[in-house]
């Protein structure tokens, strides 16, 4: 129809329209991108800075190709399968009942926040005061609250990679500058205290990351932390901000808390949330633990942004955390299964490096051996590549850790039924070997 049109306006300019067309779409292409430049320059400049998280971008591929009919398998999501525990759903349904439904406190109603003191102190050993705690829009407001309490233009975050693909955009957006450091599979994907004293400099102004680790699963010990611990006490203007959503997703180590050290208890925040081990993922709740001059800081910047979290699922969050842990104990037994079903579907796959991830939901194989070589007409050039062969060829969606900071893995969320694992570990093999 295009070209008709394009050929009934050459006989009529008497122009050979292949001529025309090529016009045409240079006209186009010239409109497109003056209207490009018009709206970006309408944009901040932060905008242009920032980067679109990669699970969300595989998530719209899975979905556009979901739409087209095709069965797509999704390992990309860190999301519990899990329903929410009816007890929890249960107190947010008497919470309607009671007319719990006005704007709740900026940092939290007083019952939560005296339900999180009780928490940290019973399952971490932590001492926090009412005023020392923040309830937020789910535990990514959390940090980005801290990083835009405490960062100006210039100021050096240490970002221990593998990372939570959001820490290094909020970082940005926080006018603040991204240091990641990188550990491979070769160290269990976990930073040294020695690569952090070495990456410290007068700029460095928090060091952010998370244990359990997403997207590897990594899990710091107890010897670990604390060496982390003695380099950061030397820098008090420091800030440590510990991200710990995956505490109870751990299978062969004791949670440790890095605020449990008493030489950086003052320079750290303790973030937390209800999503992973409650299923809680659509309730939004998370929270900090820290010195009461940041948490002051952070209540200011939340009451400019958000305000409070849900009144609703404060009432339910209240409920999860006043029970004992190991009411949801089912949960980790059956992850800890399925993570040693994938681990050993890919032991026998040429191509597939795998180490024993300690905590979370995910396995992160190093693919680097793929890289350069060509599967199906298709060359493999990096992690990013690979992941997006999987989806075209074996309809399995995964993502590329390469915007995690790890350039040579892809990562697999293990938040899914044993069918599905079975079926999709099938048909990598059968796209890759076959």
């Amino acid at each position: 129809m295009f070209y008709n049109t394009i050929k009934e306006i050459a006989l009529i300019c008497n122009v050979n329209a292949i001529n025309l067309t090529k016009s045409y779409f240079y006209f186009c292409y010239n409109l497109i991108f003056t209207k490009l430049v018009i709206y970006m320059s309408l944009l901040a400049e932060r905008m242009q800075r920032l980067s679109v998280a990669q699970t969300l971008v595989m998530s719209k591929k899975a979905r556009e190709l979901r739409e087209e009919g095709k069965d797509v398998i999704s390992l990309s999501i860190g999301e519990p399968d899990f329903d929410t525990p009816d007890f929890v759903k249960e107190a947010a349904i008497s919470a309607i009942h009671n007319n719990t439904t006005k704007y709740p406190p900026i940092s939290g109603f007083k019952e939560l926040k005296e339900a999180i003191v009780y928490k940290f102190q019973r399952d971490n050993g932590l001492s926090y005061s009412l005023d020392q705690i923040v309830v937020s829009t789910g535990a990514k407001q959390s940090i980005s609250n801290v990083l835009m309490s405490i960062l100006s233009k210039g100021d050096e975050v240490i970002i221990l990679g593998p990372y939570w693909v959001s820490y290094f955009e909020m970082v940005k957006l926080a006018d603040g500058t991204p240091k990641p450091l990188y550990a491979g599979i070769d160290q269990d994907f976990k930073v040294g205290a020695k690569q952090i004293e070495e990456a410290i400099t007068e700029n460095t102004k928090a060091v952010l990351f998370s244990s359990p680790s997403n997207p590897s699963g990594a899990v710091f010990s107890a010897n670990e932390l604390e060496a982390i611990a003695s380099v950061i006490s030397k820098h008090p203007h420091i800030t440590i901000i510990s991200d710990e959503i995956y505490e109870h997703i751990n299978y062969n180590k004791e949670h440790v808390s890095i605020a449990s050290f008493d030489e950086v208890f003052e320079q750290t925040v303790t973030v937390n949330g209800v999503s992973k081990a409650f299923a809680m993922t659509g309730w939004r709740v998370g929270y900090i633990g820290a010195p009461k001059w940041l948490a002051s800081a952070c209540e200011k910047v939340q009451g400019q942004v958000t305000s409070g979290a849900s009144s609703i699922s404060q009432m339910a969050s209240i409920a999860a955390l006043k029970a004992d842990p190991s009411i949801t104990g089912y949960m980790k037994v059956e992850f800890e299964r399925r993570r040693d079903l994938l681990l050993d579907l890919f032991s026998s796959m040429e191509g597939f490096k795998v180490n024993i991830p300690d905590g979370a939901f995910y396995i992160l194989p190093d693919i680097s051996y793929f890289f350069g070589k060509t599967i199906r007409g298709h060359k493999i050039v990096d992690a990013q590549d690979f992941s997006m062969f999987l989806l075209n060829e074996a309809n399995v969606a995964l993502v590329s850790t390469q915007g995690f900071g790890e350039p040579n893995c892809i990562r697999l969320s293990y938040a899914a039924s044993e069918r599905e694992l079975r079926e999709a570990v099938r048909r990598i093999k059968s796209a890759i070997y076959e």
